[in-house]
């Protein structure tokens, strides 16, 4: 790993977000020359703090990727890109149309375009969503489910899924899609219930508040830690069998949703629980039960995940206990 991606240039997009961070660690760990562009726009979770250890050591470019006037410069020197720089809410999406359709399909359009005009070997990864597949009938989701998204988040996330698979297609740049599903852990902002209910949970738990569950609470997600999630992007972009292909990343684990706010109450020693009604016209965006199948991703890499559920919600608490300041 630290040989391949030795004096290689990483360009991330939203690289001062939560993933995006942890893979720029984890790339000057491994001898990479990392730059990082960002619009750190409050609302999707960028964070100079999360590059405090290793600021010195990478680029940072605080701007659009989508009007960007120097990304056609970054992208004709980048061996290799992970694109993340999104809208990260499906709730808000619906409130946001044109700039979830700005940031979760219209700049991949552009970064795909200028790549298959000046550098289209260049390789990139994308950060899709479990969300595309929306409400499944099968009980384990393959990445040959059949996708139907219930919101804008989805569709505009499936739409690049679409752009990357024709430009692989079409022009030959290496792409690849990651459908991710519920991530969680270190460097995540926890400024509301958006971003991730798991680090949500932990904040409201240790300020000993009120966690509500709709409904009954069995629905089942599967919940993956952030190491967990990089380890996997890192192999994916060392292969070329990943090139050309959608693959699930998740934990191989669906666990019901009461049954991880009970983890973080009793793991964080504080706060409450308390069964609550759905909201009226919830159901139009609640997906049901979700099992990911992630053979793919384990035939490919190799990859088997490393944390539990349990050492998860364990690792980002004493995150958060000390950093918490930094992320509401």
């Amino acid at each position: 790993m630290i040989n391949y991606y030795k004096n290689k240039n990483v360009l991330i997009t939203g690289g001062l977000g939560f993933i995006g961070s942890t893979i720029a660690h984890r790339m000057v760990d491994c001898g990479a020359n990392v730059i990082i562009i960002d619009n750190l726009n409050p609302l999707y979770g960028g964070n100079l703090f999360n590059i405090k250890d290793i600021a010195n050591k990478i680029e940072i470019i605080i701007d659009d990727v989508l009007h960007s006037n120097k990304l056609i410069d970054l992208l004709k020197k980048a061996n290799i890109i992970f694109h993340l720089a999104a809208q990260v809410s499906y709730i808000d999406s619906l409130n946001i149309p044109e700039m979830d359709l700005d940031l979760n399909a219209r700049s991949t359009l552009n970064i795909l375009e200028l790549l298959r005009r000046y550098n289209p070997k260049c390789r990139i990864i994308f950060s899709s969503s479990r969300m595309v597949y929306g409400k499944v009938e099968k009980p384990l989701v393959s990445e040959d489910c059949p996708t139907n998204p219930l919101s804008l988040y989805g569709i505009h996330k499936l739409t690049s899924e679409k752009y990357l698979l024709m430009y692989y297609k079409d022009f030959g740049i290496p792409t690849t899609v990651l459908r991710i599903t519920n991530p969680y852990g270190p460097r995540q902002q926890i400024k509301h219930s958006k971003y991730s209910l798991v680090g949500w949970f932990i904040r409201l738990a240790m300020k000993g508040e009120v966690i509500k569950i709709y409904g009954d609470g069995k629905q089942l997600r599967d919940y993956i830690f952030i190491n967990d999630i990089v380890n996997a992007m890192i192999r994916i972009a060392e292969t070329s069998l990943s090139v050309g292909e959608v693959i699930n990343i998740g934990s191989g684990t669906s666990t019901k949703f009461c049954d991880m706010v009970k983890s973080v109450v009793r793991i964080v020693g504080n706060g409450s629980i308390e069964f609550i009604p759905w909201p009226a016209d919830y159901e139009k965006v609640e997906t049901g039960d979700i099992r990911v199948d992630i053979s793919k991703l384990k035939a490919i890499t190799n990859w088997q995940p490393e944390y539990s559920l349990e050492n998860g919600i364990l690792k980002t608490f004493e995150y958060y206990k000390t950093n918490i300041k930094h992320y509401i």
